[in-house]
């Protein structure tokens, strides 16, 4: 947890009375809320190519951020020189931006702390020496390419991020966090008779560099030794995959990082803003039935060590657990600050931005299915003739009408219940509304994703978490070469 004031701010003059003079400017000429918000970010990245680094990049960042809302409006400016001179024509540009909503006072400012500490790392992995990521990343080389003499290429990258915030509103509340984040990558390529595949897996989250090292619990083999080698057997995998099948049949979801589809397909459509707008293809639904009564949806911010967890949001609003749809209905949506005013619905810690040049809005955090009563071996017994999707690449959706397409990038022909041979070259095709209502199974093995997740709207991207127990959809349709 940062202190009162953020160490970078410490050399400018910017005292709780200078911030309530900022905060009078942006207020002024009728505005509803303001808020500013400063950051303090150092990032850096590692790539291994062949055996060798081909680049190392660090780069440090400051600024801040002034927003102002009268209504629907929205004034922001921002500024990477946080000068008390400065901070006061950011705040006069972002009140004549959005003037027009109501005349409102600002409170005096008090110090505030989290109400929780879901990532207390003792060393960043930024401060952790370069020559022990260097040395990481060489013996994923190794190991992968110990897996298959079919393995011909090797990429491996890290990338972590060290950044601190402090956030200062017109409701009287200045609160800061502080927020390591890091990645682990490893690509594989793999060649045979002429034929060429990859493979890919990762993962990390707000952790410590010793994340990597250890192995999770109840298991022997160190994360990084288990990403080299299963992004390895991915891309040996698929030279023996054989063309998808095309048409409409039932499909189950593998659990964990599958629900990237949920996350795309329904979380995008569950942000307040799109259903304030009427856009979503949730809008209005409240208290309907849009779901399989088995499917229960979550966006939980503060689970411990997550990539997308957050003591609190880019807003200062502390983050938690909201139930999206429980028993299929529709029972809430993601707030930030503006929405729920508009929406008169409570906040649920859920407005976010990429940086301090961003103005925040409804995001996710992490966003999963609650798990079930059925076992995967039932689920997929249940299949007489379909598809076993495990793992996604790139996918599409259409927030409005809730269509989506996603590429399988590592799935599985069901023949007789039983996983028979891998195939490539499928896409699901379908509706996000819809889909849910086709549930008739879902697993007891709920899981999260590795933490490899990141998110983007309307140019923004931010970390975000994934999950999804086994679920089978009765029916789907498949987009491939086989008939």
């Amino acid at each position: 947890m940062p202190e009162t004031q953020p160490f970078f701010l410490t050399r400018y003059d910017l005292s709780f009375p200078t911030l309530e003079k900022t905060m009078d400017l942006a207020l002024g000429g009728k505005i509803d809320y303001a808020d500013l918000y400063f950051e303090h970010q150092t990032s850096e990245s590692i790539s291994l190519e062949e055996g060798i680094v081909k680049r190392v990049w660090k780069n440090v960042s400051q600024g801040v951020g002034v927003r102002a809302v009268a209504q629907e409006k929205t004034g922001y400016a921002y500024s990477d020189d946080i000068s008390p001179e400065q901070l006061s024509a950011a705040a006069r540009c972002a009140r004549h931006i959005a003037s027009g909503g109501e005349n409102v006072a600002s409170r005096r400012l008090a110090a505030a702390t989290p109400r929780h500490d879901l990532y207390p790392v003792s060393e960043a992995p930024i401060d952790v020496p370069l020559p022990d990521k260097v040395n990481l990343l060489q013996q994923i080389d190794q190991i992968a390419r110990g897996v298959d003499s079919r393995i011909t290429q090797v990429m491996a990258s890290f990338a972590s991020e060290y950044k601190v915030v402090w956030v200062v509103t017109s409701e009287g509340v200045a609160v800061g966090d502080i927020l390591p984040l890091m990645r682990l990558n490893v690509t594989c390529i793999a060649e045979a008779g002429g034929e060429r595949q990859i493979g890919s897996f990762g993962g990390g989250g707000r952790d410590a560099f010793s994340f990597f090292l250890s192995a999770p619990q109840g298991e022997s083999v160190p994360r990084f030794e288990q990403y080299a080698r299963e992004a390895a057997r991915q891309a040996i995998l698929n030279l023996s995959a054989v063309e998808a099948p095309a048409g409409t049949m039932p499909v189950v979801l593998g659990p964990g990082w599958p629900g990237i589809l949920l996350h795309e397909a329904v979380g995008h459509g569950l942000e307040a803003d799109f259903n304030r707008k009427g856009t979503s293809a949730f809008s209005g639904r409240l208290g309907t039935r849009v779901a399989s009564p088995l499917c229960t949806v979550v966006d939980d911010g503060t689970i411990p060590g997550r990539r997308g967890s957050l003591n609190v949001d880019d807003e200062g609003t502390p983050t938690q657990r909201t139930v999206l749809i429980e028993n299929g209905i529709l029972v809430g949506y993601l707030q930030d600050r503006q929405n729920a005013r508009l929406m008169k619905m409570p906040l649920t810690g859920n407005g976010r931005r990429e940086s301090y040049a961003h103005s925040p809005m409804p995001r996710m955090t992490n966003t999963f299915m609650l798990a079930g009563e059925s076992s995967p071996a039932d689920i997929l017994g249940s299949v007489k003739n379909g598809l076993y999707a495990v793992s996604f690449g790139g996918g599409q959706v259409d927030i409005t009408s809730g269509k989506f397409v996603f590429t399988a990038s590592e799935a599985y022909r069901i023949e007789n219940g039983k996983i028979g041979a891998p195939v490539k070259g499928a896409t699901l095709i379908g509706n996000g509304p819809d889909v849910l209502t086709r549930v008739s199974m879902v697993g007891n093995d709920m899981a999260l994703d590795s933490g490899v997740g990141t998110c983007g709207k309307d140019g923004q991207s931010v970390p975000v978490g994934v999950g999804l127990p086994t679920i089978k959809i009765d029916s789907l349709t498949v987009g491939g070469t086989a008939q």
